[in-house]
């Protein structure tokens, strides 16, 4: 709500509460602003009006230049009070809060931010480099292979297991071991890499010539 009635004792009333703790009507300056106020009260107000009459002889020293001073020179006293005051004083403060006092902007946050992470990404490399490449993990494994019966063809059986190749498998030596009943299960030494061979899959592989092969089983296996 805005003043009115500023020649009567309630408005000039309001008017000094107003001003107990203000230099001008808006911000921090003589404005068009004061001038409607100035213009809408009249007159110097009593003294008993301490800040308006204060307010009112300093907007007095504006007289010649009311015409040049900033603002909406249309605007009535109506436009301008306790509410009006407030509100501009907020928009203000939240235009304060968005200014950034380090001079830095989003973008200049960010290419620095990139920089940092470009800088820690190089060190990390260098220090990768500086140790050196680690030697993959790698097992020892021997694995039984049961054929289905002694009439099982061993030699193809060897043939089959040996001819399953990949990259971090590498064939070892074999034996033949009698379980009876003359038959004898296939026993073969390999050595995998941990990150490249799986030994599950590498037993399926071998299942899968079920011509030949019965089962396997992990027989050892240790770290190298």
């Amino acid at each position: 709500m805005g003043f009115s009635n500023l020649s009567s004792a309630a408005g000039l009333s309001a008017l000094d509460s107003f001003l107990a703790d203000k230099s001008y009507i808006v911000g921090v300056e003589a404005s068009q602003a004061d001038v409607a106020v100035y213009k809408a009260v009249g007159s110097a107000p009593d003294a008993k009006y301490v800040n308006a009459a204060r307010w009112y002889k300093h907007i007095a020293s504006y007289a010649s230049e009311f015409e040049t001073l900033a603002g909406d020179k249309s605007a009535s006293a109506e436009s301008y009070g306790p509410e009006v005051a407030a509100a501009t004083e907020e928009a203000a403060e939240e235009d304060d809060d968005d200014i950034d006092l380090f001079g830095s902007d989003d973008e200049e946050v960010d290419e620095e931010a990139e920089k940092v992470k470009q800088q820690r990404l190089a060190e990390y490399a260098a220090k990768k480099a500086a140790k050196g490449a680690k030697p993959a993990a790698k097992s020892i494994v021997t694995l039984e292979v049961k054929p289905w019966d002694d009439e099982t063809d061993l030699e193809e059986l060897l043939v089959n297991v040996k001819a399953i190749e990949q990259d971090g498998l590498v064939w070892g030596g074999h034996q033949w071991i009698p379980v009876g009943f003359g038959i004898k299960k296939l026993q073969i030494n390999l050595v995998v890499e941990d990150d490249k061979v799986s030994i599950d899959e590498l037993q399926q592989k071998i299942e899968d010539d079920e011509d030949h092969v019965q089962s396997t089983d992990v027989a050892a296996m240790q770290k190298l």
